[in-house]
């Protein structure tokens, strides 16, 4: 929090001993003022104190307002152990409206600053903030279950997981095993490699002993086999016939259709489907009915791939005009930095040579400084294409092998940009599940280095 605007330096009482402490108390949370304010809130990470007479550690109650003025929310909560009088409450909370008030320009204060809504415990507070991104409270409590579940099998005795999994096999779906893998990224990025291990020690497990998880693992053995198969068809070198008979040899298997188009979409042109045209005309019967059927698939699928790229497309327009509009466009770069990779690259090539036609000067030294502050990190060590690949891993697993394939890309330079970009993502706001990405993905880097390093000298 901004400690100069909405924290101060108190003495309250001790919720336990009720004697004085001195501590850092924050009661308003206003979004506007800074972004942090709402993850704050909701992790609970505030207000906390240590009473030096009784030892009591714990969140402080006070009363709280919370304000996001893009959601047009704002909210109060008194702890009702203060055991304070309505009237006074008002009396305290008041002046912390009036702040709220105050901070926005006139064109900003709307019908909701005069109705502010009134939480009558900490847990509906947070649950009233997570409604308006759409999380409800049956949501909250699904992802409880889940997280109860982990805990349980966490402390149960390895020879017993097996029957825990198979009772609770109800809550075994994808968003177990997305939370799981968020427990999984977190313990790594922290350092903490036990509990890494034994989490993905449960994941192992509960992939193994449950219905879905076999149907995830038979997933990912489709997908490395299309992957597998296409890696030896580029070393072999790939044409659009070996394209085709990869994928016709898939038609039968969705995801390693899937795998093959999204992987060589680039290869799906005008040429190939006239090519697979050529053999649905040399087919017959039931062949040419497949055929006929695979080329629907792929069209479908192709058209798909092509709105999702357009929209990424759309997206690397809206960073890289936002960029543009900033007075420090390096800073800007190099704050949107994990946000950037080729479909932005590919914007802003477009958009360079636009300017030049146009011979729009202003823009084009805009886009320029854009450019060569890319280019700066682009310098030896910046493997962009590695780290996206290394970010998009699913599991330690990947990370090892895509390490493996690319150990000559590991040099010097290379960990240092890591480092830089993993400082510079840890500064900016919203991005807490890169960094944390970019930490455990550097820490094993480091270790691969280190190892083949003390291999060499040996």
């Amino acid at each position: 929090m901004k400690e100069s605007e909405n924290m101060a330096k108190t003495t309250i009482s001790c919720p336990q001993c009720r004697q004085p402490v001195a501590a850092d108390i924050t009661r308003l949370f206003d979004v506007s003022q800074d972004p942090q304010a709402k993850q704050i809130l909701l992790s609970g990470a505030y207000n906390l104190i240590q009473c030096p007479n009784c030892g009591y550690q714990g969140q402080a109650p006070t009363p709280i307002v919370y304000h996001d003025p893009d959601k047009e929310l704002l909210l109060t909560f008194f702890p009702p152990e203060l055991s304070v009088p309505v009237n006074q409450q008002e009396q305290m909370i008041g002046p912390m409206i009036n702040k709220v008030m105050e901070s926005l320009p006139m064109e900003k204060r709307k019908a909701y600053l005069f109705k502010p809504e009134t939480m009558l415990t900490r847990q509906r507070l947070m649950e009233r903030i997570l409604e308006e991104d759409g999380i409800t409270p049956e949501m909250l409590e699904s992802q409880q279950k889940r997280l109860n579940f982990l805990q349980r099998l966490a402390s149960t005795s390895p020879d017993a997981r097996a029957e825990v999994i198979k009772q609770e096999e109800e809550l075994v779906d994808e968003e177990l095993l997305m939370i799981l893998g968020r427990l999984i990224q977190s313990a790594a990025a922290s350092g903490e490699e036990e509990s890494t291990q034994v989490l993905a020690g449960l994941q192992q497990e509960i992939l193994e002993n449950t219905e879905y998880g076999q149907e995830i693992l038979a997933q990912a053995k489709e997908q490395q086999a299309a992957i597998e198969a296409l890696e030896k068809a580029s070393k072999e070198g790939l044409t659009r016939e070996k394209l085709l008979d990869l994928i016709i040899e898939a038609a039968d298997s969705e995801i390693r259709l899937v795998t093959l188009v999204s992987m060589a979409r680039g290869g799906l042109d005008y040429a190939f489907f006239q090519l697979l045209s050529e053999r649905i005309q040399r087919a017959s019967g039931e062949q040419q009915a497949k055929l006929t059927e695979l080329r629907e698939n792929l069209l479908e699928m192709t058209n798909e791939i092509d709105k999702a790229i357009k929209e990424q497309q759309g997206l690397a327009s809206q960073l890289l005009d936002e960029i543009l509009e900033q007075e420090d466009i390096e800073e800007a770069t190099m704050e949107a930095l994990p946000s950037i990779n080729e479909i932005f690259l590919d914007v802003l090539r477009s958009e360079i040579k636009k300017a030049r036609k146009e011979e729009a000067r202003d823009k084009l030294a805009k886009l320029q400084k854009v450019a060569n502050a890319i280019q700066k990190v682009s310098s030896p060590g910046a493997n962009i294409e590695l780290i996206e690949a290394l970010i998009r891993a699913e599991n330690d697993d990947a990370i090892n092998a895509i390490l493996d394939e690319n150990a000559e890309e590991l040099t010097d330079e290379f960990m240092q940009f890591m480092m830089n970009l993993l400082n510079q993502t840890q500064q900016q706001n919203g991005q807490v599940a890169t960094a944390e990405k970019l930490g455990q993905i550097y820490r094993k880097a480091l270790r691969f280095t280190m190892k083949r390093n003390l291999q060499e000298a040996t």
